[in-house]
């Protein structure tokens, strides 16, 4: 699918794709958004621009020469964005930019929530720019925004998590470690998100140098993500110490249970030990032909099983 956009007393407005009209379209677009584009239309784009948009394969790759550069195209940049998974995990997807003098181009797989929000903020008339060059800042900056809202949330899951382990004393101890090691994961695709942020704005500031309201943007942004660094770091810290917390009080329940049968196996050691005795079949055995000696057993047996039970209970063991 191909959205346009343009700007409109320097706010950006989203107009209606005319598909007989589809390059007079690109050629009055400030933003050309290729969301899972058709052959048919990256054909028509690669037309229109005069160059090849980047395959899935070319996008995903790792190596800065290959995620932030410039060609005769405009400057290239390859950024990771967050987008929801499925059972509370989080994924990350790659939009490839294409920056270029009048329109900025931007591919991209997956419905994320960064470029959702900014439709409907342009709807509304809330996204002022001047330039493609502003416009591509302007998107990453709301691209922090919501990945401190999702370390926000986060931090409110750990709470929820911590009094679960903490406080209920009823609470699934197993069900708590799949939450953290979920918010583990979640927590360090947003890290590695804030991590390529700062690689893409520092690329970008080369080509900004002589827009100072930009560059100070520019600026802001980097002083966001260190901030937002440093949290995800503190919130590491507090999931390592929710799980180890969990997995000592499973280890503190499994040794009870493990004790208990130790107890419970040393109460019932002198009742078998006296059956043992009693059951041996020989006719030398003292007692054997006395009518009532099973009841004199009996009582010993249960005696030697309440001396061994008051101790531990005196010495609460138990």
């Amino acid at each position: 699918m191909l959205r346009m956009f343009k700007i409109q007393g320097q706010l950006l407005r989203e107009e209606a794709v005319n598909t007989d009209e589809l390059k007079v379209s690109m050629a009055n677009a400030v933003w050309i958004d290729a969301h899972e584009p058709t052959e048919e239309e990256r054909e028509g784009l690669n037309i229109f621009l005069r160059a090849e948009l980047p395959e899935s394969d070319d996008v995903e790759e790792i190596e800065f020469s290959a995620r932030y550069f410039q060609d005769n195209e405009g400057i290239h940049v390859h950024s990771l964005f967050l987008s929801p998974g499925e059972g509370g995990r989080h994924n990350t997807v790659t939009v490839a930019f294409l920056l270029q003098d009048k329109r900025l181009i931007t591919v991209r797989e997956g419905d994320l929530a960064d470029f959702r929000l900014l439709r409907m903020r342009a709807r509304r008339g809330q996204v002022p720019i001047k330039s493609p060059q502003d416009l591509l800042i302007t998107m990453f900056e709301q691209k922090v925004e919501n990945l401190a809202d999702a370390l926000e949330d986060i931090h409110r899951k750990l709470e929820e998590v911590s009094h679960l382990v903490l406080e209920d004393k009823d609470s699934e101890l197993e069900d708590a470690i799949d939450k953290l090691a979920k918010l583990e994961d979640s927590n360090g695709k947003i890290r590695l998100c804030l991590m390529d942020t700062q690689r893409s704005i520092s690329f970008m500031q080369r080509y900004i140098r002589d827009n100072n309201e930009l560059n100070e943007t520019a600026r802001e942004i980097k002083r966001d993500v260190d901030t937002l660094m440093a949290h995800t770091a503190f919130l590491f810290d507090k999931i390592n110490f929710l799980m180890d917390s969990t997995q000592g009080f499973i280890n503190i329940e499994q040794n009870q249970i493990i004790k208990t049968f130790s107890v419970a196996a040393v109460i019932f050691l002198p009742p078998t030990v006296v059956a043992s005795f009693y059951g041996m079949n020989f006719h030398i055995m003292p007692n054997v032909e006395w009518a009532h000696g099973w009841v004199l057993a009996l009582l010993i047996m249960l005696l030697s099983g309440l001396l061994p039970y008051w101790y531990f209970k005196s010495k609460d063991l138990l």
